[in-house]
């Protein structure tokens, strides 16, 4: 069923937003693009992640459907009613999308696949790119992905690069420069010594390597007065918080938190560590960056590329190794409040350089490109 939040407007453009599972950076994203761009927006969304449960509040101009409730050809009936000018789709999961943007692409509307995944040249890659003459020009228009890896991967897929742009992430930077700002100010005379990690419990994000990391620097006496905080839930968080690293007496383990309740967690931090072994992104980065936090990323983190520049506010670990975790740790640890403060408040400046006001911005140039 649809939840009607608006009625269409024939004098507006039309776009159909055809996503996976919604979070809330990506309804600040198309909030600002309704707003500013005056279109009607209808959403067609997957069930939210039960492990996430976010709230959602959507502009009155969106229109969300649930794809549950929508087979492939009621989907498409869908489409013909509401005639789109532009749909913009994630990637090619879902089959029933795609033959939704082959539908509008014949009908002059632009069809934007939007996707995350960098290109690794593994196998499976390469048989997608062999077969994407086959199908990617008569199902999208233009591509849309987070960063330069990923426009890699498009344009291997067949766009070029007229037909590619970056920056579909974004954080909600409503909610994170006000905090970075905030917290920017207080810490004049003392930067909190807390790595914070948020992320699910899964296998790919490195809880396991991050809590056996930081617990032998607290056994070597290497961690001075740090601490550790793991905010999240999933799979591994019994078994991460169970194992002898996990139960460590400086290592805390906080859970799933709401937005609001994440901001007093954040304020006790002084550095946010993502050690993935897998991240083709990581929108969380952007968000902790605005908060002005200095960043140790994997070198499997996508968004490095744009919020991170290696000794100015943060450094690289090398992904799915503990000593080089334990070294980067340890180079904050041995940095000085005031160094400390600098990283933050250049963390700061990258994160503002983009927001849902730029994605907008983005999406409206779509909105009028050449199909």
């Amino acid at each position: 069923m649809s939840v009607p939040n608006g009625t269409q407007d024939p004098q507006r453009a039309t776009v159909l937003v055809l996503y996976t599972e919604l979070a809330p950076y990506v309804l600040a994203c198309l909030n600002a693009f309704v707003e500013t761009s005056g279109v009607d927006l209808h959403l067609v969304r997957w069930p939210v992640n039960k492990e996430a449960p976010f709230e959602l509040a959507f502009h009155p101009r969106v229109t969300v459907h649930e794809r549950t409730a929508l087979n492939d050809e009621q989907l498409l009936a869908l489409a013909h009613r509401i005639m789109p000018h532009m749909v913009i789709a994630s990637g090619w999961v879902d089959k029933g999308y795609l033959k939704v943007c082959r539908a509008m692409r014949k009908r002059g509307a632009v069809t934007v696949m939007s996707f995350d995944t960098a290109w690794r040249g593994d196998a499976r890659q390469w048989v997608n790119m062999l077969l994407a003459p086959t199908w990617v020009s008569r199902t999208y228009s233009h591509a849309w992905v987070t960063g330069e890896a990923q426009a890699n991967y498009a344009h291997r897929l067949g766009l070029g690069a007229d037909r590619v742009r970056t920056g579909f992430y974004s954080a909600d930077t409503s909610l994170f420069v006000p905090l970075g700002e905030r917290l920017l100010a207080e810490r004049n005379s003392a930067w909190p010594h807390r790595f914070l990690c948020v992320a699910r419990y899964i296998p790919t994000k490195g809880h396991q390597l991050l809590c056996d990391a930081f617990a032998e620097l607290c056994d070597e006496d290497q961690a001075g007065d740090w601490e550790l905080l793991l905010a999240g839930t999933g799979e591994l968080h019994e078994q991460v918080m169970a194992s002898s690293s996990g139960k460590h007496p400086r290592i805390q383990h906080r859970g799933f938190k709401p937005a609001k309740e994440m901001n007093d967690v954040v304020a006790q931090s002084g550095v946010f560590v993502l050690p993935s072994t897998y991240e083709p992104w990581g929108v969380v980065v952007h968000e902790h960056g605005c908060a002005g936090l200095p960043l140790l990323l994997s070198s499997a983190v996508g968004a490095a590329e744009r919020f991170l520049v290696e000794g100015e506010n943060g450094y690289t670990a090398i992904a799915g190794d503990k000593e080089t975790l334990k070294s980067m740790l340890r180079m904050f640890i041995l940095s000085s409040d005031a160094e400390l403060t600098a990283m933050g408040r250049r963390s700061a400046d990258l994160g503002r350089a983009w927001s849902p006001a730029e994605w907008a911005r983005t999406a409206n140039e779509l909105l009028h490109a050449t199909p």
